[in-house]
């Protein structure tokens, strides 16, 4: 790769432009790990310890059930679980399978999951064992090509005493009603299944079918590649190198790390950055299936991190916020924390020094999209080197260019302000069930410039003297709540379908505590009534939480342009 402006600069120490990936399955991390450090603890869940062998056996055992349903190469398996211990069993055992796996969002409401669902073409789904997201399942798989059905229950990775106690008290939750063809996680760990032998192409072969919204606001399956996946992964690796207090540039240690799974891994984010790279590591990870879990919100993650002296915490400027205010912050001990990861929104300085001096961790940010796997460019994890606010520099192997935001085809010099494209091995294969934004030389998303395949990210920015490159505005109206991308004109369909509503317009605004939130502008039908309480029950029985406007306002008018498109930048 030729040298670029952030070389020059302000590059972390030790780490190579180019790197050198094999071309390995990403199910070989798990096998690779279990083979070095075998009785080392993998996964954490309350009392419950399973080493590296015993949950890449687990894998084994799921593949081995998913092949005798006749599930195999290219077949897609959705997972509809918080960060459980079945989690990564499941997820490795699909990928054993040479299946597809396609994470689903546990908030997600019936017509959401059954879209992604019937998009997908899923043969399997993989549930877990609770009241409200066994009935949103099975509501959701009819008329789709759902044909294997397994449960999991929390109790199964729990210790004899902690289950036998926690099901008398009903502190374990499970489904009241079970179909007798739905197979329970456990009786596949009993089993004495295998896993089949399967080819893969780690350049061809997709490993993730990862769902993100689109302009439009209907949700379309990234397909991710294993080399994705894995190349991604070990450029991140060799990225990372956190300061000690004295300033010190180290290490990750293999097998001596502890990572707190509050990132969702059902997000492209949470299952790179925590579960995948703690696999990389042969280390520890604690599940947190619940991140508000705790009274005051979040107190389960500060006594997690506590307990289990964790060292690593990645997470959304929010769950940083949520932490360093938390009521009774004080007397936990945060000092181990060592490196912390900040993404999918923008990370105020003041958090980010208040967080540090609280901790003496490194917060560095990230930037990518679900489309890019995981990340494209990091800030350095030097407190020297790197530029808090910005999104940091291009990963080795991945290159980022500043082209005009009127046609995309103009490179623009370092300082204008332009759409960011980015070049990698870490670009998704593609869209799935799109045939148009499939091609590679697509108009609407990619460009090839010097012979390299660049994306359009969509969002505006420009690159600084250094290398560095900032964030200015967003092209399209997404709106970041919590770390999610919210869609507006998703929201303004599920409006638009009331029945008292003639026009709405969605928006994002600044909140104190939360960063952004969601405001609603509406506009009722001619001698139609209603209340804010009203418009947002309707939208919390159609929509995840995260998408369901805070605000509501009602007006006589929105102001429109000249050809009827309501004009958000007034309203914002």
């Amino acid at each position: 790769m030729e040298r670029r402006p952030w070389h020059e600069s302000r590059w972390p120490e030790g780490v190579p432009f180019e790197l050198h990936i094999p071309l390995i399955p990403v199910q070989r991390l798990l096998e690779d790990a279990a083979k070095t450090h075998p009785d080392h603890p993998f996964i954490l869940f309350n009392d419950a310890v399973r080493t590296y062998r015993q949950m890449n056996e687990m894998a084994d055992q799921v593949a081995g059930f998913l092949s005798a349903q006749g599930i195999g190469k290219g077949d897609r398996v959705a997972l509809f679980l918080p960060n459980l211990p079945h989690f990564p069993a499941a997820f490795f055992g699909i990928l054993k399978a040479g299946a597809i796996c396609v994470p689903c969002n546990p908030t997600y409401t019936v017509p959401e999951l059954h879209a992604q669902l019937a998009d997908s073409g899923a043969r399997g789904l993989i549930v877990m064992d609770h009241p409200t997201l066994y009935a949103a399942a099975c509501e959701a798989m009819r008329d789709t090509a759902i044909e294997t059905v397994v449960t999991c229950n929390a109790g199964d990775f729990l210790p004899l005493a902690q289950r036998l106690v926690g099901g008398l008290l009903g502190k374990i939750p499970h489904a009241e009603h079970h179909d007798a063809g739905h197979v329970p996680f456990s009786d596949i760990l009993h089993s004495r299944l295998s896993a089949p032998p399967v080819a893969i192409d780690p350049h061809q072969d997709t490993a993730l079918l990862q769902y993100t919204g689109g302009t439009t606001g209907v949700p379309k399956g990234t397909r991710i590649s294993h080399h994705n996946i894995v190349s991604n992964l070990l450029a991140i690796q060799a990225w990372i190198h956190p300061e000690d207090e004295h300033g010190h540039a180290g290490d990750m240690i293999v097998g001596g790390e502890c990572f707190i799974g509050a990132l969702p891994w059902f997000h492209a984010y949470g299952l790179i950055m925590t579960l995948l790279a703690a696999v990389r590591l042969a280390s520890s990870v604690v599940c947190v299936p619940d991140p508000r879990a705790g009274t005051p919100p979040f107190t389960e993650i500060l006594r997690l991190v506590q307990r289990h002296r964790a060292t690593v915490l990645n997470g959304v400027p929010t769950l940083f916020s949520a932490l360093i205010h938390h009521p009774d912050v004080n007397r936990y001990h945060l000092d181990t924390l060592k490196l912390c990861g900040c993404g999918a929104a923008p990370l105020a300085v003041e958090l980010a020094q208040q967080f540090e001096a609280k901790t003496g961790a490194v917060l560095y940010e990230g930037y990518g999209m679900t489309e890019t796997t995981a990340a494209v460019m990091c800030n350095p994890t030097s407190r020297r080197a790197r530029k808090l606010g910005s999104l940091g520099l291009p990963l080795p192997d991945t290159d980022a260019v500043v082209l005009d935001s009127d046609t995309g085809l103009h490179l623009l010099p370092q300082g204008e302000v332009g759409e960011i494209a980015v070049s990698g091995p870490q670009l998704m294969l593609g869209y799935w069930n799109s045939h148009d934004a499939n091609s590679h030389d697509d108009a609407t998303i990619t460009r090839i410039i010097g012979g390299r395949r660049y994306l359009l990210t969509g969002d505006i920015g420009h690159m600084d003297e250094d290398g560095f490159f900032w964030l200015s505005d967003r092209k399209k109206d997404i709106v970041i709540i919590g770390g999610y991308k919210a869609y507006p004109r998703e929201i303004e369909e599920v409006l638009y379908a009331h029945p008292k509503v003639a026009q709405a317009a969605v928006v994002g605004v600044e909140h104190e505590r939360m960063g952004q939130v969601l405001k609603a502008f509406i506009r009722l039908k001619d001698g139609s009534t209603a209340t804010s309480r009203e418009i947002i029950d309707y939208c919390k029985e159609r929509l995840a939480g995260y998408k369901v406007p805070r605000l509501i306002e009602f007006r006589d008018s929105l102001p429109t342009s000249a050809a009827g498109k309501v004009l958000k930048r007034e309203l914002r």
